[in-house]
């Protein structure tokens, strides 16, 4: 299979193998009128196998969201044909609208127009917590 190279956009890279469909959803990709290739399941030297996706277009990428669902990724911005920028999101240290609180009695659920925040609170365990009510985040995604 060939997938063309860009010239200018955005590459997502070591993408864990079958999560690239969830990034997609998360970054609002199906929004864009560019081109997004999404590559699933292609060779990796380190981890066997990984997704990959193309955006034909320079976008502003939310990297919390990348940080947080798949911190092993690689971003490379493209410009000419030439890798420019390349960096690997973290975990950030706060999510804001990117996952919702569960708690039924959290005033977020309650309020609507509340944008729903949360803080890391144990890096190592991936652990968020709402800053409405300290409910646990659970990471299912």
């Amino acid at each position: 299979m060939v997938i063309d190279s860009i010239t200018d956009g955005i590459v997502i890279d070591h993408i864990t193998s079958g999560r690239s469909m969830v990034l997609y959803r998360y970054l609002n990709l199906d929004k864009l009128t560019c081109s997004v290739a999404i590559i699933k399941n292609a060779p990796s030297s380190k981890n066997g196998k990984k997704d990959i996706i193309k955006i034909d277009r320079p976008i502003d990428i939310d990297v919390d969201v990348l940080g947080y669902l798949d911190p092993g990724v690689s971003v490379n911005v493209i410009k000419n044909g030439e890798i420019v920028k390349k960096f690997h999101p973290e975990l950030p240290e706060r999510l804001v609208d990117v996952i919702k609180c569960k708690n039924p009695r959290c005033i977020s659920q309650d309020e609507q127009e509340l944008v729903h925040i949360f803080k890391l609170t144990d890096r190592e365990n991936r652990v968020y917590r709402c800053i409405y009510c300290e409910s646990k985040a659970k990471h299912t995604i």
